[in-house]
């Protein structure tokens, strides 16, 4: 319905290849996990204003270290954030149903806030609320149970009618939009909207601090109902993880496959970086993030230039 049918054969194919190598070896799986619990600890609280290093939550979560200069908040945010993360890998390896329900919601935020903000951990507020840069204004705190329980019904009703990806975003914005806490909103439902991603057997979707701006500008214009932009973003974050897993379990063999920066990428193809960078954000380029560059190859390329010749 939203995201394009390029985008999602790309899901699918990349789904089905790794799909291909599982079982995944527990002590591999293991340290796969381990890699994404830190980046997405460290992206998603660094959007809301964490000032932590990405190093400095590894030293935090992997050794229990206290960061010189850093609030006891900060660390609490993150111990807290890896402790949630836990708990949804929890369940997905449970197998259990992924029935999102306003239980575990609360749970799942009660989790994140626990030690930094316990006096409102797993409690919807009961008062108005703003978002800082943002036009839309939250309903009312009388109104907040009564809306999260038209989510939940929603969330029965529609699952069927959309793509996975396309769900999980639109509940990521209703959940947000809707504001039901006092405070760590968009870390609960960046996790939230991670339980139906990877019910549906993909990886961990991580939205990356350095994409904050354009995060905002997609979820802005999903406020008056247009999906698009926000679920080809959620998109490109699927397909970012799903390449970091087939990179460990069959990485590049030939010189065409290889990651390589734009800017070198340009100077063996008739593209710009500008315009290679263009097409990757817009999801016509099989590309990836690594901090503020992004990275393709000659072989996504040719791919591009079949696509548009059909």
């Amino acid at each position: 319905m939203y995201l394009s049918e390029k985008t999602k054969d790309l899901l699918e194919e990349k789904l089905n290849i790794l799909n291909g190598f599982r079982p995944i070896n527990k002590t591999i799986l293991n340290k796969i996990r381990e890699n994404f619990q830190v980046e997405m600890t460290y992206n998603s609280n660094a959007i809301e204003g964490n000032t932590l290093t990405k190093k400095e939550t590894f030293w935090i979560i992997s050794e229990g270290l206290a960061i010189k200069g850093k609030s006891l908040k900060e660390h609490l945010e993150v111990k807290n954030h890896k402790e949630a993360l836990d708990f949804l890998y929890e369940l997905i390896d449970l197998n259990k149903k992924n029935t999102i329900s306003e239980h575990l919601i609360k749970q799942l935020h009660s989790l994140v806030v626990k030690e930094a903000d316990s006096d409102i951990a797993g409690v919807y507020r009961n008062g108005n609320v703003f978002i800082s840069g943002s036009d839309h204004i939250p309903p009312s705190g009388f109104k907040v149970s009564g809306e999260m329980n038209e989510l939940i019904k929603w969330i029965k009703k529609e699952r069927d009618n959309y793509h996975i990806i396309e769900l999980s975003a639109i509940l990521h914005h209703k959940l947000v939009a809707i504001h039901p806490f006092w405070d760590g909103n968009g870390r609960t439902a960046r996790i939230i909207m991670n339980i139906l991603i990877m019910h549906a057997g993909y990886p961990m979707a991580i939205i990356l601090k350095n994409d904050r701006q354009r995060y905002y500008r997609v979820l802005s214009e999903a406020d008056s109902g247009n999906y698009k932009n926000l679920c080809e973003f959620l998109a490109q974050s699927v397909i970012r993880s799903l390449t970091i897993y087939l990179n460990v379990f069959n990485p590049p063999r030939k010189k065409e496959d290889k990651l390589i920066s734009l800017a070198e990428l340009s100077r063996v193809c008739n593209y710009s970086s500008a315009y290679l960078k263009k097409l990757a954000i817009s999801n016509k380029l099989e590309a990836i993030k690594k901090g503020r560059n992004w990275f393709s190859s000659k072989k996504a390329v040719e791919d591009y230039v079949r696509s548009i010749n059909r």
